[in-house]
């Protein structure tokens, strides 16, 4: 798609977090940790999971996927957030920035649907471990996979196209550190009343269905966790869950909190610091977290570890 037929601005300007210069280079290096942490933290766990044959089980194969979408998903926003702590002109092309919305929002819809089908994996594997293999087949964890990521690139599609189509007439001073789609809207030329309504009741009907399907895996789980007799029984159960309900509540928390309400100034404003938990902190953090609630990673890093020495 040509952008420039739909528009008079080539370009906008991220105003980030803040313009004061020594807090930048605060922002810059603290961000940059996150940032390195993401990366090594998340790859690890994908070399990890394919080198370890034990490994190579549903609950894994997600891991790997819930990974690569972290690794993706911060870097749609990170690397141009960090060299605009830097640059003295913080612009961004208008092609560039509909393709930053697009991953951001495509990523980021693709993890709520991953975390949806892990959960479900974690209720067969509690509820039904018998058959658990016989259901988790290969042919089913990849159409849920696929299925996640699929969803998430149509439901971005839908925004992006909306907002590409729309007319910008300028200012062109976005107020965020990244393209949203909100920020962006406000400096649309024309009613946006449309694609307002879109995100609202699309974005939160694929948010807010997801959360519940989660919950009712977990409700059902709790179900399976109070028949068990003994308490090592129970904690073990429930150690392969308490790492993926982290990262919901982390995830779903700060997105349902950033988009399915009004936009004003205010909320804007709130937004941008929503934004920084969900694409800065939580992708580094899980890979963090579910390191250390689990003991099968721990062991292969080990084992892998052990191998490298000699």
């Amino acid at each position: 798609m040509d952008f420039a037929n739909y528009t008079s601005i080539s370009e906008f300007v991220l105003l980030g977090l803040t313009d004061l210069t020594k807090l930048q280079v605060i922002l810059f290096i603290f961000f940059l940790m996150f940032y390195v942490t993401s990366l090594i933290g998340n790859l690890s766990i994908m070399v990890i999971t394919i080198i370890d044959s034990s490994l190579h089980t549903p609950m894994y194969y997600f891991l790997w996927n819930l990974s690569c979408l972290d690794i993706c998903y911060s870097s749609s926003v990170l690397p141009k957030m960090l060299r605009d702590f830097l640059a003295l002109e913080k612009t961004i092309s208008f092609a560039g920035c509909i393709s930053q919305m697009h991953f951001f929002h495509f990523l980021g819809s693709t993890e709520v649907m991953l975390l949806t089908a892990m959960s479900y994996d974690r209720y067969v594997a509690i509820g039904n471990p018998l058959r658990y293999s016989a259901i988790m087949n290969t042919r089913v964890c990849r159409c849920l996979a696929f299925g996640s990521w699929m969803t998430g690139y149509f439901h971005s599609l839908l925004h992006t196209v909306m907002v590409a189509r729309l007319p910008f007439c300028g200012p062109n001073l976005v107020k965020h550190f990244f393209c949203d789609i909100k920020p962006v809207l406000k400096l649309a030329c024309t009613d946006t009343s449309l694609n307002l309504k879109l995100l609202t009741r699309v974005t939160g009907t694929l948010a807010t269905t997801t959360l519940l399907l989660t919950l009712l895996s977990y409700v059902c789980i709790s179900k399976f966790l109070i028949r068990i007799k003994t308490s090592q029984g129970r904690k073990r159960a429930f150690s392969t869950c308490s790492a993926h309900l982290t990262v919901v509540f982390l995830f779903y928390g700060t997105a349902i909190f950033t988009y399915l309400r009004p936009s004003t100034q205010d909320s804007l404003d709130q937004d941008r610091a929503a934004a920084v938990l969900f694409t800065v902190i939580t992708p580094a953090l899980n890979p963090i977290i579910y390191t250390l609630r689990n003991k099968d990673i721990k062991k292969a890093m080990k084992k892998i570890v052990a191998s490298l020495s000699f």
